[in-house]
């Protein structure tokens, strides 16, 4: 059996303190079959330059937001499946190679797992990824039987392209908070989602360090129930 082409797309404005780090450990995957697709968010900074030091495609979006990038992104995509990860990760090598092997069952439509915080304290580091590993994972196995959608790291997931298609691709109405609920409610609607506690991602807790997890942490609880429980999806 052929190995499904995936491709990897890496949406990015003002990354240039951290996308080579990104771009060298996606270079370093094991998977033998993908592509990588750079979205420039329209950058002011040396973010396209430093990209180009790599063997990935380049794509532009002058309309700033996460959603627009993603979505710019899909369209320029030729994989059978879109892998979604932020400039500031670090996959690891059998990131690709692990997931791929659970679309082999034809009713799985998207694969998530959680974020490592490798810069966070390490209170928040653990505590947060004890959440994701036991707590998402259980919510995502509530909201797969209640048919009300799944759990997605947005940094942190594959999805069928042919299933983003099926869907509209991404809901470029929707800046950032709520992103990957709302993505993950639609594309639950056409199989399963699966949330593997084993397949972290290591990622930067820069946000949270400069807007506080406290506030960060209700925004992300409040835009994931409003989207959970709204009625109208794209």
């Amino acid at each position: 059996m052929s190995l499904p082409k995936i491709s990897i797309i890496i949406p990015a404005y003002n990354e240039e303190q951290g996308i080579a780090n990104t771009l060298r450990a996606v270079c370093d995957l094991d998977y033998p079959n993908f592509e990588v697709i750079v979205v420039d968010n329209n950058s002011t900074d040396k973010t396209q330059e430093i990209a180009k030091k790599y063997p990935v495609k380049i794509v532009y979006e002058e309309r700033k937001g996460l959603l627009y990038a993603r979505e710019c992104g899909r369209i320029n995509a030729s994989g059978d499946i879109i892998a979604n990860l932020d400039a500031d990760c670090l996959p690891e090598k059998d990131w690709l190679s692990k997931c791929a092997l659970l679309f082999s069952d034809p009713k799985v439509v998207a694969v998530s797992g959680p974020y490592d915080y490798f810069d966070g304290s390490p209170f928040f580091r653990n505590f947060s990824l004890f959440i994701q590993k036991y707590i998402y994972s259980a919510m995502n196995k509530i909201l797969s039987i209640s048919k009300r959608g799944g759990i997605l790291i947005g940094g942190n997931n594959m999805i069928r392209a042919s299933v983003l298609d099926e869907i509209g691709g991404y809901n470029t109405d929707i800046l950032f908070y709520g992103e990957d609920t709302d993505t993950a409610k639609r594309v639950s609607q056409k199989g399963k989602i699966i949330f593997n506690k084993s397949n972290t991602m290591k990622t930067s807790a820069r946000r949270f360090k400069a807007e506080g997890t406290f506030k960060i942490s209700v925004l992300y609880l409040f835009h994931f129930f409003k989207v959970i429980f709204s009625r109208n999806n794209r």
